[in-house]
């Protein structure tokens, strides 16, 4: 099983590429499956370190159990074992949440990303005795928590982390977004436990814990990785100045969106239609339409998606220059 100390470099987020019509409530077989496995091997020859599918970009709330299916063996065939992958295993109750993790860990998968049933908000007693149980059911599958608060309306309290560390061997990792207690939380949990953040906070989270900070993650991965990559290269070989200017690159290129990322409320509500709209206009892959109920985006919203995937494909150009340069 992977360790925390294993879990390094940088880890792609990948949409789930949908076919037309996807965005109809009663749409049956919307996986794209061409597409999703030519992203995936895409992203491990680009040099993603890691492939995490069926986050909220990867629309795992809304997948039925047969598209869910198609996507794990699409994913997990396409990997092909080159790099670690976490496949998103998060269903509405716990037996629901079994059925994918069984499939999940037929799959070969390194590991599931596992957030919280999404219908009642659970007490940190039952979130712990839920991670706990599926660290018991599925002792050979590696977990991720999916800490996201506002997704499954819990705040993953410092007791909690305690807790999983304790009861729940299986848990390895955690995608975070923000970490406010992110020392105690290492403190409680013997660093056990890899807290990964986005790359657009890395930069905070290496300065604030440099021994720890190993990995990050990027759903900004579907429009190319290799911004991400650089931010992650430069803060591991230590090269502040490297990874200052890789910073400052990719929050030029998502600023068309700051506002949209700083309001959590108008971020919850078009999370998905946001980034697929960034990923779409970046012309890295195609992810094609937003799964229903989810498939609506204010045209302001749209324009700004567009703007910041513009602005990456611009800011991936300027690197390959940049590579391009070096080598002469």
């Amino acid at each position: 099983m992977i360790t925390a100390a294993e879990i390094t470099g940088m880890y792609g987020i990948i949409p789930t590429p949908a076919l037309p019509g996807a965005d109809r409530l009663d749409a049956r077989n919307t996986v794209d499956v061409e597409e999703t496995a030519r992203l995936v091997d895409r992203l491990v020859r680009d040099g993603a370190s890691g492939i995490i599918a069926m986050g909220t970009t990867g629309e795992c709330p809304t997948l039925s159990e047969d598209d869910f299916d198609v996507v794990v063996d699409t994913v997990v065939e396409a990997v092909a074992g080159r790099v670690p992958t976490f496949v998103g295993a998060t269903g509405a109750g716990g037996h629901g949440t079994a059925r994918r993790l069984r499939k999940v860990a037929a799959s070969g998968a390194t590991g599931a990303l596992l957030g919280l049933p999404m219908w009642q908000p659970l007490t940190t007693d039952m979130a712990v005795d839920y991670y706990s149980q599926a660290s018991e059911a599925f002792p050979d599958l590696a977990l991720m928590v999916y800490a996201n608060a506002r997704a499954f309306r819990y705040t993953f309290p410092v007791e909690f982390w305690q807790g999983v560390s304790a009861e729940a061997p299986t848990v390895t990792s955690a995608k975070v977004s923000r970490a406010p207690h992110l020392e105690r939380m290492l403190e409680v949990t013997g660093e056990q436990i890899n807290f990964v953040p986005s790359d657009m906070v890395v930069h905070d989270f290496a300065a604030r814990a440099p021994k720890t900070t190993t990995a990050c993650w990027a759903t900004a991965a579907g429009m190319g990785p290799e911004p991400s990559i650089a931010l992650m290269d430069a803060l591991t070989r230590g090269d502040a100045e490297a990874a200052d200017k890789a910073a400052a690159g990719i929050a030029w290129a998502n600023e068309p969106l700051a506002h949209l990322f700083a309001d959590q409320e108008v971020f919850a509500l078009y999370n998905t239609q946001i980034e697929k709209a960034r990923i779409a206009a970046a012309g890295y892959c195609r992810p094609g339409p937003v799964r229903s109920p989810y498939h609506h985006l204010p045209q302001e919203y749209a324009a700004a998606s567009a703007a910041c995937g513009e602005r990456w494909r611009e800011l991936r150009a300027r690197l390959a220059a940049a590579g391009t340069n070096d080598q002469k």
